[in-house]
């Protein structure tokens, strides 16, 4: 899957991990040499080899305690969860357990005595929840593949404000034996990434029977689309109350479907928000006591502290719920799904935003139950219907990410990747020579436009290099005239989706352009050149044949 040997891209996960600044990701990391040894033994063949990981913290990786993002409930598991454990055997290597929002109660990625995690694009704003650390490790290019979980859209909502990939897998499919509960019947183990492919792929590789864990289950996947599927999109008034810019981002994300030649058809989807509210303000949050209210009413004296307040009101309002309540509440949950399905009838899937805002951090302390209420409307009712769902970027507004999100019917998990495939921008290959080089200075840009490394790469003869007198310091590349004295220049080729190479080279600076770069196998790509007066009295350095093998001579 990577072009970068295995310990190689290890060391350059902990140098990000360094250089990003970013502790609250974190609960608990592996030492550096403990990860590299390790990685060392990992056969270059299997299907993720080259390729690190990070798990949240509520899933089971042996040697590192389970917390829950509660250290008062910390426990040293003996064993992988399945998904863990299926990673590692594909050739993944596990950095570490992620920060989360405690008890995976939340969608803010705030409620963790270990710190609220900040947004990967701007730090005062939240980065979503529950899965708050692995969405932030993927989208800093700390890691290429996290594990998160989802029960409210915890493995949605965090991926759409950190602009990556979050696939929902259709319940069932990934067992759930080594995951500490939130609701146990709907809880869901999701996969990150920043590229839609590796995205499936991973979920794919962590799904599949576990005798366990009596909730998993396999089933037939639906057809994949038609050649011109229909696709419902919500009615106007169900997209009201939105950020600002965010209604425009949504008919953009519409429109260019519907550029693909997917019918559009505006669809009622009343019943299926309304299934959404019963998943907080009905007896389904009985469920969340079962799971974790005993450690809450041992630990009482811990609230404030080791225990975050705003969820355990939350689960400890589950107790009150009684059985006619859940009697009462799964029939009414029963009729709204009825209802929601013949809204859908004919569709390949339902086009929403994936949320509604991206509120700050002092936003949601100040109204923390509310800021978060807002955050779930199109992800709540999924997993209460079975329903699969794949969110996926779809642009930035005011410099931030938007997402959209897919949602079907259970077992339609490829039929969803397949339109989110029909969506998603075309990857752009980019030719970098200098300061983006992979633990250069400025490689953090690339990762954070949705970059991932295709692999080394060289120019054709007919270039020469020089040393720009910039900060940081960076070369420029220039083609001489057709016979004139050149030769070819190592570097690397990274892929981006088209709205991050479009924010990326706009934002190029002078002396810095972005042209054609001739490959020494033939192929042409976009690629950075400069201007040719920045380079009148530069050093020139062609002779060394590329900027890591100048700056090693320095």
């Amino acid at each position: 899957m990577s072009a970068m040997t295995t310990t190689a891209r290890v060391e350059a996960a902990y140098d990000r991990i360094e250089s990003a600044g970013r502790p609250e990701i974190w609960i608990h990391l592996r030492p550096r040499s403990e990860v590299l040894a390790e990685a060392a033994g990992i056969d270059p063949a299997l299907p993720l080899a080259g390729l690190v990981a990070a798990v949240k913290d509520n899933i089971d990786v042996a040697g590192l305690p389970t917390t829950a993002g509660a250290p008062s409930y910390a426990y040293l598991p003996p064993a992988d969860a399945p998904a863990v454990a299926r990673l590692r055997a594909a050739g993944a290597v596990v950095l570490g357990k992620t920060n989360l929002d405690q008890f995976a109660t939340g969608l803010v990625g705030t409620r963790s005595p270990y710190g609220a995690v900040g947004n990967a694009w701007d730090t005062t704003r939240i980065s979503g929840g529950s899965s708050s650390g692995s969405a932030v490790a993927v989208a800093l290019g700390i890691a290429d593949i996290a594990l998160g979980t989802d029960t409210a859209g915890s493995g949605r909502v965090p991926a759409a404000l950190n602009g990556i990939v979050g696939v929902k897998p259709t319940k069932g499919l990934v067992p759930v034996t080594g995951v500490v509960p939130a609701c146990q019947t709907l809880d869901c183990v999701t996969v990150f990434a920043r590229d839609l492919r590796l995205a499936r792929v991973t979920a794919e590789i962590v799904e599949g029977p576990d005798p366990a864990d009596p909730l998993c289950r396999t089933g037939p996947q639906l057809s994949l689309p038609p050649a011109r599927p229909k696709v419902a999109v919500p009615g106007p008034r169900h997209l009201e109350g939105m950020a600002d810019g965010w209604r425009e981002a949504f008919d953009a994300a519409v429109a260019r479907l519907a550029s693909t030649g997917t019918e559009i058809v505006e669809a009622d989807i009343t019943p299926l928000l309304e299934a959404a509210q019963l998943l907080y303000g009905g007896a389904f949050v009985a469920a969340r006591y079962a799971a974790v209210g005993g450690h809450l009413e041992k630990h009482r004296d811990l609230i404030g502290t080791d225990l975050d307040p705003t969820v355990a009101s939350i689960v400890l309002a589950g107790r009150e719920k009684t059985a006619a309540d859940w009697a009462a509440d799964t029939a009414r949950l029963a009729a709204l799904g009825a209802a929601g399905r013949a809204a859908l009838d004919g569709c390949a899937a339902l086009l929403t935003p994936t949320t509604t805002w991206h509120p700050t951090l002092d936003e949601v302390a100040a109204d923390p139950v509310g800021a978060n209420a807002r955050m779930g409307r199109f992800t709540n009712f999924a997993n209460l219907l079975d329903h699969a769902s794949l969110a996926v970027p779809a642009g930035f507004v005011d410099g931030l990410p938007f997402g959209v999100m897919f949602t079907g019917p259970a077992f339609s998990d490829r039929a969803l990747a397949a339109l989110a495939e029909r969506f998603a921008n075309p990857g752009l290959d980019l030719f970098v020579v200098g300061a983006h080089l992979t633990g250069q200075p400025l490689n953090a840009q690339l990762v954070q436009a949705g970059g991932t490394l295709v692999g080394p790469a060289r120019t054709a003869d007919g270039y020469r290099l020089y040393a720009l007198a910039t900060e940081p310091p960076k070369p420029g590349l220039v083609r001489v005239p057709e016979g004139g004295a050149g030769r070819g220049i190592e570097g690397e080729i990274w892929r981006l989706p088209a709205s991050g190479f479009g924010a990326f080279t706009t934002a190029a600076p002078a002396p810095m352009t972005i042209g054609t770069v001739e490959l020494a196998d033939g192929r042409q790509v976009s690629g950075f050149l400069v201007e040719p007066y920045a380079v009148e009295g530069a050093p020139d350095i062609t002779r060394f044949g590329g900027w890591r093998a100048y700056q090693a001579s320095v």
